[in-house]
């Protein structure tokens, strides 16, 4: 999806979980084991390990990532939050100008425009927007 894109259809604001897990695969089959998960996004390493996978139970979307250094049984926090939105840049500005800390600036990779900040509390936000039909 580009802008220049008469054909495409704009991103609707949504806000889902970011698992930091340290066991992708087995995270992934846990929660398509426990609540029938479905997988609608994988990325694998070039070793084959999932770096980050979307799933949705029902219509409710969450994503697991592998990230042994953030996982909670390193000391890092359980969650971070991806908020999906229209104009990644101007809201990752907004959110800088209300206060929060950049941590990557908006760019894109892994088939999406997004950024990723601090807020004030802590917490991390991925902010961005599918390139493609792809996730999200």
């Amino acid at each position: 999806m580009t802008e220049n894109d008469p054909a495409a259809k704009p991103v609707e604001a949504t806000i889902a979980p970011w698992l930091s897990v340290t066991d992708g695969p087995r995270a992934v089959a846990y929660y398509q084991a426990a609540f029938g998960a479905v997988e609608r996004y994988r990325l694998e390493g070039d070793d084959g390990r999932v770096v980050v996978a979307q799933l949705a139970i029902g219509p409710a979307d969450f994503w697991v990532q592998e990230d042994i250094d953030d996982s909670p049984g390193a000391g890092g926090g359980p969650i971070r939050l991806i908020l999906t939105v229209e104009d990644p840049d101007a809201v990752f500005r907004q959110a800088v100008v209300a206060g929060a800390t950049e941590i990557a600036p908006v760019a894109d990779e892994h088939g999406w425009h997004v950024g990723r900040l601090a807020d004030p509390f802590g917490h991390h936000w991925e902010v961005g927007r599918p390139l493609t039909d792809a996730p999200g």
